[in-house]
């Protein structure tokens, strides 16, 4: 499947805005199962401005904006191919013998951060399945089955700083808690996840040339001799209709744009999503 992605993010302020300073994490990647044919990153007031790929990997389009200004807008395009998920040959055969030797790369995808840190009953939970054989597979499953089945998604329940226990707590939050919650419950389990954002055309079924509202995304990966995606907001393996951006130990690592700036006190922020089948 193409896919063409025109993702704008817009801000207005109450006054004249002296300068600004921000990252951009908006640019597709090329991967096992997409390739990015176009992408660009367009602000105005035109800027200055230079990219460079993070520490994990992340196309990062860093900017200012010197010229006084009271808005601002980030328009980020791109086209990308995507391919089917993947069919998983047989069952994944990691033990947590095979975890517990650890690797110095994954490390970072065990921390327990404020934002993904599960609540008490969920690591009991998580616990109880391992004490009784299940396999790290087997607790995956069960996770992602658990938080997908507990927790509803409701747009506008939290907000980009929520944690993980709040959503657990409320049963209800958006792909970014839901996600945080699995990875968390299971890191805790002693199971290496990251963290990944992109866009998802919503339509199972698009229609070739026809515009549609898309949405940035949040799933994860997790570790068994190797990384496997799951969508626990929508309970699927990520396919065609999902694009990846980034990924990271948890939001922070990835947010699509971040940054400050001097001069009016308050702004409005707008964000628009629209995702074409081009084939």
């Amino acid at each position: 499947m193409q896919l063409h992605i025109d993702h704008v993010t817009g801000f207005e302020y109450d006054g004249l805005v002296s300068a600004s300073y921000n990252e951009a994490r908006m640019t597709p990647q090329s991967a096992a199962h997409q390739t990015v044919t176009h992408s660009a990153v367009e602000v105005a007031p035109h800027p200055w401005a230079q990219s460079y790929r993070d520490y994990w990997g992340t196309m990062v389009t860093a900017f200012e904006v010197l010229a006084p200004h009271r808005e601002l807008t980030v328009t980020a395009t791109s086209v990308v191919r995507t391919e089917p998920a993947p069919v998983r040959a047989g069952a994944v055969a990691t033990t947590w013998d095979d975890l517990a030797v650890g690797d110095d790369d994954l490390t970072e995808f065990l921390t327990l951060s404020d934002r993904v840190r599960p609540p008490e009953d969920l690591t009991g939970r998580t616990a109880a399945l391992v004490a009784d054989g299940a396999t790290p597979a087997d607790v995956a499953e069960e996770v992602f089955r658990l938080v997908h089945d507990e927790v509803e998604y409701r747009p506008g329940s939290t907000d980009v700083h929520a944690e993980a226990a709040t959503a657990w707590r409320q049963r209800s939050g958006v792909c970014q808690d839901i996600a945080h919650l699995a990875i968390g419950a299971l890191r805790a389990a002693g199971v290496p996840c990251r963290y990944v954002s992109g866009y998802l055309l919503p339509n199972p079924d698009p229609v070739v040339g026809e515009e549609t509202h898309g949405e940035s995304h949040a799933w994860l990966e997790w570790w068994a001799d190797g990384w496997h995606a799951f969508d626990p907001t929508n309970d699927l393996p990520p396919g065609e209709r999902h694009v990846v951006v980034a990924a990271g130990r948890d939001y922070a690592d990835v947010r699509p744009l971040s940054g400050i700036y001097t001069g009016a006190g308050t702004s409005r922020m707008f964000v628009d999503v629209r995702i074409t089948r081009l084939a």
